[in-house]
């Protein structure tokens, strides 16, 4: 079956699954039958020998009555949606139909799904007459992410006196797929430029669009007025203008899926605040026009519908973004001991806009991540506070060299020329996302100081952890970037406002 509904038949089994189908009631009639047959045996006695086979062989009956029932029944199952993000409920129909002559007797029908989703449905269904129908419905919900099959759907058959009881089963299944929740994204110019995102708008050639010098053979359909005069004299044929157009400016998503870098389970886990962060980030660029591309640390690219590394955006933005949550469903935590491998994926050439999602970084992984910086026209990090997400849990564990503080993990992303924010329990993605277009890294990739930075140098924030100014929280937090001339806030030029007293908690 699939999500759209399909048909189909039970599966019969042999004989020897009728008699296994014996119910209670059916044995203990069996077995007072064989011990009535065996007492009359022994005591000589007629009468008790014709009752004690007339009980033995009452079940026996039923179950061979039973098996060569031909009931023909046809069963569909409709999921509604068959994709559905984490948390949210998805509709089940059931549908039985009786396409035999005779009717049915009464019918028992479970499905059977995953226990993440709910417990088994089980329903009662009144004898069925020739050419009827019976619907029912149920839904499902999970809180985790993942592809969980339904199926398959099973009709228990039972006699009129209780006898036996057999389960048939449809041979189809459905599966229905939990996306990670999509948070909505506000639009912002991250890369800081007037024309676009990420790189900008490079052209490309094509057939529309503004002019090139660069002339081509005539082809047929092409439009006489661009014919090029100058170039048809010279090669003796009939030579065109080539014309360009603007080409999608690209992004790479990078998620960190590192089984050291995120400690804890569970849908508030900061592995699943991850994953639903780089949902989100992808299907927001994709709506924005953007050609994405999802990275892991594992250096696993998923190809786009084209067979190339990229999703393509615009018209089909809505299909493609449905397969990238498909991936994202079933994402889980990889073994690799760092980032080694999704660096060598991004050094081969300008990647446009980056956006990644780290977990814990030690020194090694988060010099390796300043250097993806390099392959890429602007870069933001989200970087996850590990200590933050386990306090109190229990889960904190280590394994290798242990990670960086989070400021000192932030002051070097930073200086490489990242865009880099901190992810802490309970922050909502819109509003780092916002956050990130005021947010100025200390250094570009070239090495030069990037227009109104603060130097990167460490400042204590209103809970008196160091952190970088540039990181700092929304306007309305303490230390955070607010209006210029408030207290504790950088102004829109860098600059630091006034200086509140030592101690106070305040930005100095």
């Amino acid at each position: 079956m699939t999500a759209g509904g399909s048909e189909g038949a039970p599966e019969h089994g042999g004989l020897r699954a009728a008699f296994a189908g014996l119910t209670t009631r059916g044995r203990s009639f069996l077995a007072a039958g064989v011990a009535a047959a065996v007492c009359a045996y022994a005591l000589g006695q007629t009468d008790l020998l014709r009752v004690g086979l007339l009980l033995a062989a009452l079940p026996l009956v039923c179950a061979i009555v039973l098996h060569r029932t031909r009931y023909r029944v046809a069963g569909s199952r409709t999921l509604s949606p068959a994709r559905v993000p984490a948390t949210a409920e998805s509709r089940v129909l059931l549908r039985v139909e009786n396409v035999s002559r005779l009717p049915t007797g009464v019918l028992m029908l479970q499905d059977r799904v995953p226990y993440v989703l709910g417990p088994r449905p089980r329903f009662v269904l009144d004898r069925v007459e020739a050419g009827g129908r019976r619907e029912v419905t149920y839904r499902v919900r999970s809180d985790l992410r993942g592809r969980y099959p339904l199926g398959p759907l099973q009709l228990r058959l039972s006699d009129p006196f209780g006898m036996c009881e057999l389960t048939r089963s449809f041979s189809d299944h459905d599966t229905l797929t939990v996306v990670p929740r999509v948070e909505p994204l506000p639009p912002v110019r991250l890369a800081g430029e007037a024309s676009g995102y990420g790189d900008g708008r490079q052209r490309s050639l094509a057939l529309a669009g503004e002019d090139d010098v660069i002339p081509r053979g005539y082809r047929h359909g092409d439009d006489l007025r661009r014919v090029h005069w100058r170039s048809t004299a010279r090669y003796g044929e009939l030579m065109v203008r080539r014309e360009e157009q603007p080409q999608r400016a690209h992004c790479t998503v990078l998620l960190d899926t590192r089984r050291t870098a995120h400690q804890g389970a569970g849908p508030d886990s900061a592995f699943e605040w991850a994953v639903s962060g780089a949902a989100s980030a992808a299907v927001h660029l994709l709506e924005r026009g953007f050609s994405v591309r999802f990275l892991t640390d594992s250096g696993m690219s998923v190809p786009g519908p084209d067979g190339t590394g990229g999703w393509a955006g615009g018209t089909d933005s809505a299909d493609t973004a449905g397969l990238l949550l498909d991936t994202l469903a079933v994402v889980d935590h990889s073994d690799e001991p760092g980032l080694a491998r999704a660096y060598d994926v991004l050094r081969g050439g300008n990647e446009g806009l980056l956006v990644a999602f780290f977990g814990d970084l030690d020194e090694e992984q988060t010099a390796v991540a300043c250097r993806m910086r390099q392959r890429s026209g602007a870069a933001v990090a989200f970087v996850l506070d590990g200590d933050a997400w386990t306090r109190g849990t229990g889960f904190r564990t280590t394994g290798g060299q242990p990670p960086l503080p989070l400021a000192e993990r932030l002051r070097m992303l930073q200086e490489a020329g990242w865009k880099a924010l901190p992810v802490r329990p309970g922050d909502s993605l819109a509003k780092l996302w916002r956050r990130a277009d005021r947010v100025r890294g200390s250094e570009g990739p070239d090495g030069g100081a990037s227009e109104g930075s603060a130097g990167g140098a460490p400042v204590a924030g209103a809970n008196g952890v160091s952190e970088d100014a540039a990181t700092a929280g929304d306007a309305d937090t303490a230390g955070g970037f607010g209006p210029a001339g408030t207290a504790g806030s950088f102004g829109p030029a860098g600059t630091a406002g006034p200086i509140a007293a030592p101690g106070s908690g305040a930005v100095t």
